[in-house]
């Protein structure tokens, strides 16, 4: 009987020992990082106003012409986190399907010009440089972004009623020959913007952003785009 008693105790003495014991703590999550070089696609719209004149002959007065559509394009860059700060440098370039038309009356040295004009002018193209500067929630980075744009403009003009506007400015300027009537440039300018980026796998995260260009002045060119993203990093720590 004592055997019995004496075999319940230790049984009971060794139980509480190991249920006192505690359990071993979980491992910890590892923190999402954005370090590294990471490649992407992005589209969107933009809307915003261009001088359609400026791109074939300054001696019209300035006037502008509204304009919206879509982009898409590629986008590349490199960014380091440090504790909560990330910063990177980022470029990409996007087809722009971005247009407008207007029937102009336009003016030179504030003089009614004898003409009015069918106006069409457009962005095909856009590419930007710019450094991003942000601060990660985990797997969650809101950013800035600022830096350089290129524009590929566009402009068509033609005479209301058969009068060839460039030939009618030759001449009241004084100028042999005709100007052209089409034609396109590359503009140079600025950008600056935001966006939101979340983390959805170590490697992949997607984005939104809000970015606005001037180039050359804001008299040129200003161009509003709203964009989305998805993006793959290649690496890190």
């Amino acid at each position: 009987m004592r055997r019995v008693i004496g075999t319940a105790l230790a049984t009971a003495i060794t139980g509480s020992a190991f249920a006192a014991e505690p359990l071993p703590a979980p491992l910890p999550v590892p923190a999402y990082n954005w370090t590294g070089l990471y490649g992407g696609i992005n589209g969107g719209g933009g809307f915003g106003q261009q001088d359609p004149f400026n791109i074939v002959t300054t001696r019209f007065d300035h006037d502008s012409i509204s304009f919206s559509g879509g982009t898409v394009g590629g986008t590349a860059g490199v960014q380091l986190q440090i504790g909560h700060a990330v910063l990177g440098f980022e470029a990409d370039i996007d087809w722009a399907g971005i247009r407008g038309s207007s029937n102009i009356d336009p003016t030179i040295l504030g003089i009614p010009a004898p003409f009015t004009v069918s106006a069409s002018t457009s962005i095909n193209w856009d590419l930007t440089a710019r450094t991003r500067v942000g601060y990660a929630f985990d797997n969650v980075l809101a950013y800035a972004t600022f830096g350089v744009a290129l524009l590929g403009a566009k402009t068509d003009l033609k005479g209301i009623l058969g009068v060839n506007p460039c030939v009618t400015v030759s001449v009241i300027n004084g100028t042999p020959g005709t100007l052209r009537c089409d034609g396109t440039d590359k503009r140079v300018g600025a950008t600056l913007g935001g966006g939101l980026e979340y983390g959805f796998t170590p490697s992949w995260s997607a984005k939104i952003e809000y970015r606005y260009i001037a180039a050359a002045s804001l008299e040129l060119s200003h161009i509003n785009e709203f964009l989305a993203g998805v993006n793959y990093r290649f690496g890190g720590p």
